[in-house]
């Protein structure tokens, strides 16, 4: 398993050998330091932490400087920990080109707030008719169920309230391209949160299916058959 910690930088196009756009995210990830590594002895389980951008150390509280001091790491602003089973050590550098092209990755985020909003922008309900009858109320919550039994909500009920700002996680994207200089990674598609905000990029979880021959084709030869088969009336035409 491979993982980094970097920064949202925007989205943008590549075009492929073929000509066709393919839309990306740019990510700056890392550079990170290993700051410290568990082990099953010690700790009950394999895992490293990374930390990554400086930070001043007047912006940090004492056990932080003490942790970081006791690996010889300088101040570092984020710190996260991944299940990573390998060869680092403390006070290595994980740098962009520990990915490469092609590649499936899985990318955490924070996603956008979008403050207090109602349920057909939160939950996609549907609005009442605006044409007659309706009153101020066209995209009210409406009644959530009897009086007398249970006379409460469920808790769980779909309802307005507070939108986005919550951990989401994009699975099996691929790498579309590395800039080891500028510490760059384009993965294909969207990410979560805003630009400059705070993501995570581990491999993949999801199991990666390797396609069997070119994407359109068939290699049934009853469906082969089928497609010049002159008794057919498409293929008269």
């Amino acid at each position: 398993m491979k993982a980094i910690i970097g920064r949202k930088v925007g989205m943008s196009q590549i075009f492929d050998a073929d000509g066709k756009v393919i839309p990306v995210t740019v990510i700056e990830a890392g550079p990170c330091v290993v700051v410290q590594k568990k082990t099953q002895e010690k700790d009950g389980y394999t895992a490293v932490q990374l930390g990554f951008e400086d930070v001043p150390e007047r912006k940090l509280s004492k056990p932080e400087i003490g942790h970081l001091s006791k690996a010889g790491v300088s101040p570092k602003r984020v710190l996260r920990e991944f299940a990573i089973e390998g060869e680092l050590s403390v006070g290595d550098i994980v740098r962009a080109d520990a990915f490469k092209e092609g590649d499936h990755v899985d990318v955490t985020g924070i996603s956008k707030g979008h403050g207090y909003a109602g349920v057909i922008k939160r939950h996609g309900n549907h609005s009442l008719k605006a044409s007659h009858g309706t009153g101020p109320v066209a995209r009210h919550q409406g009644s959530l169920g009897s009086g007398t039994d249970p006379s409460r909500i469920f808790k769980g009920t779909k309802g307005a309230g507070h939108m986005g700002v919550e951990q989401v996680t994009i699975m099996n994207l691929d790498v579309v391209k590395v800039d080891p200089e500028l510490n760059m990674i384009a993965v294909r598609g969207a990410i979560p949160g805003p630009k400059g905000g705070l993501v995570t990029i581990r491999t993949t979880k999801k199991t990666i299916i390797v396609k069997k021959g070119d994407a359109g084709s068939s290699v049934n030869p009853q469906k082969a058959s089928a497609r010049v088969n002159p008794q057919k009336a498409s293929a008269r035409r």
